[in-house]
């Protein structure tokens, strides 16, 4: 059995470097060769692509290096000498709370770069403004594995104290909770991020317009996210500690139901924000009618997240 748990720890840290490395290394990967396609349709603007690709790239490296602080932390705190077999089991929630997200956000994080390099392409005196909205766009898709990190390391400082198979269960639903509920909400938040960025190649003037409706869409989009780092600090503070094995499948339950509850509203309401967008960029004077149905269309959407999250809280607590 101590075996067992030692493999489980050494296992956690190798993935929460490896995997989140193999979704940094695609999207930098994708993010040059958009670059490079770029260059040879604006080989005046090549400067311009290369340095904005460099920076998009400084952001989607944000996955590996926060996998690598978890690591550390792991490798080198007082888990790697504890003997305890329900701690190691414990700390597969937070290879679930960074691997899941960290895979997910190095991949679609170079969305946003690689229109950002098609756009200053197309509209290279525009290249400064299209460089900050990217910058932007991407700041924002960094929500779900930065929420990851902050519930990773919660789960470190109980990991310790966990006794029973019941609370190691607890801590592993609070990490797959805010893991998979990362996924929708960060494939959504990417494909807006990239239409509105290629909106800004389509035409400069609407920028003001796309600007506006960004930071309020972005900021519904990612909605499902904090739902879900909701109920992975309930499981994490409010429940307490128990033995009984039934209550340790009852937070399981509520971490799933929560986490694939928001996979589809998240990628639904990027979907419906994007296409907004996009008319946006082609037909200016219409976008207050286009942002107010799209508004609407994603509140009607994000109630399919509240009703999971709902069932969610009734698991827990009933």
């Amino acid at each position: 059995m101590i075996e067992l748990a030692t493999f489980i720890h050494y296992a956690t840290v190798a993935l929460a470097v490896s995997i989140n490395a193999v979704g940094v290394s695609l999207g930098e990967g994708f993010t040059s060769m958009a670059a490079l396609d770029s260059s040879n349709q604006q080989p005046q603007a090549r400067a311009l692509i290369s340095r904005m690709a460099i920076i998009g790239m400084a952001f989607i490296e944000t996955a590996a290096i926060l996998g690598s602080i978890i690591a550390m932390m792991l490798l080198l705190g007082p888990e790697a000498t504890s003997t305890s077999w329900y701690t190691h089991i414990a700390t597969i929630g937070i290879g679930l709370a960074m691997c899941v997200s960290g895979l997910v956000i190095g991949i679609v994080s170079a969305l946003p770069a690689q229109a950002a390099c098609h756009a200053v392409a197309r509209q290279p005196f525009f290249g400064s403004r299209i460089l900050g909205f990217m910058l932007m766009t991407q700041a924002l898709i960094q929500t779900p594995i930065i929420s990851g990190l902050i519930v990773a390391f919660c789960i470190r400082n109980q990991a310790l104290s966990a006794t029973h198979m019941a609370d190691c269960l607890r801590l592993i639903a609070s990490g797959l909770c805010i893991g998979v509920g990362s996924i929708g909400p960060a494939l959504g938040l990417a494909y807006f991020a990239r239409t509105a960025c290629q909106g800004l190649g389509i035409n400069r003037h609407a920028y003001n317009k796309l600007l506006s409706f960004t930071l309020v869409s972005q900021a519904i989009i990612e909605t499902p996210v904090l739902f879900s780092l909701t109920i992975s600090l309930i499981l994490l503070f409010v429940i307490p500690p128990s033995d009984q094995l039934f209550d340790g499948i009852a937070c399981i339950a509520a971490g799933l139901c929560c986490g694939i509850g928001t996979l589809g509203p998240g990628i639904s309401s990027g979907k419906a924000a994007g296409e907004a967008c996009r008319q946006i960029a082609y037909k200016p004077h219409l976008q207050p009618v286009l942002a107010r149905l799209s508004m609407v269309a994603q509140g009607l959407i994000e109630t399919c997240a509240i009703y999971a999250v709902l069932i969610a809280i009734m698991l827990i607590f009933i």
